[in-house]
């Protein structure tokens, strides 16, 4: 059973990561400018394609910021590269959730926009359970950790509306 829970461990605790908060709100970002103008598909194939862009220019960011200048070259970009993929994870996993809607409206199982509300809905969701989480880690009463959910999806919800107006 403990076998079972690791890999949703990992995945949670993949999306505590700034990587994860940054890419949620990115996906929610690209989603909104979206919804209005292309089909669901055309959306869906601009999330993958920026959240792509962006995980390897993160990487990349990474790897030039951590190489180990101590080993021979091709082995301290290799662990470099290693190191950055692994710390940027959260990036990847942001979108899943919003583009399995989305997918789910291209397959035709679903309306078009309430696959776009969901995606995007789903963002500030995923914002507000960490607000709760984090509260429930430093042991807030439940009222607190409520709080903290609505002002964390609130926040989340203002930073991808300021998102999408510059994209």
């Amino acid at each position: 059973m403990h076998a079972v829970w690791t890999p949703v461990r990992k995945a949670l605790s993949a999306y505590r990561t700034e990587y994860a908060i940054y890419g949620t709100v990115l996906v929610s970002s690209v989603i909104a400018v979206g919804w209005e103008d292309d089909t669901d598909l055309e959306v869906l194939l601009f999330v993958l394609g920026s959240v792509g862009v962006f995980w390897l220019a993160h990487i990349y960011s990474g790897v030039l910021a951590r190489e180990d200048d101590t080993q021979p070259r091709l082995r301290a970009v290799l662990i470099a590269a290693r190191g950055a993929i692994r710390h940027t994870a959260g990036l990847l996993l942001a979108m899943v959730l919003p583009a399995v809607f989305l997918l789910l409206a291209v397959v035709g199982w679903v309306d078009e926009y309430v696959a776009y509300y969901a995606a995007l809905w789903v963002g500030v969701a995923v914002l507000a359970v960490l607000g709760y989480l984090a509260s429930a880690r430093r042991g807030s009463p439940w009222y607190l950790r409520v709080v903290s959910a609505v002002v964390t999806g609130s926040l989340g919800l203002l930073v991808i509306w300021l998102g999408s107006l510059v994209h």
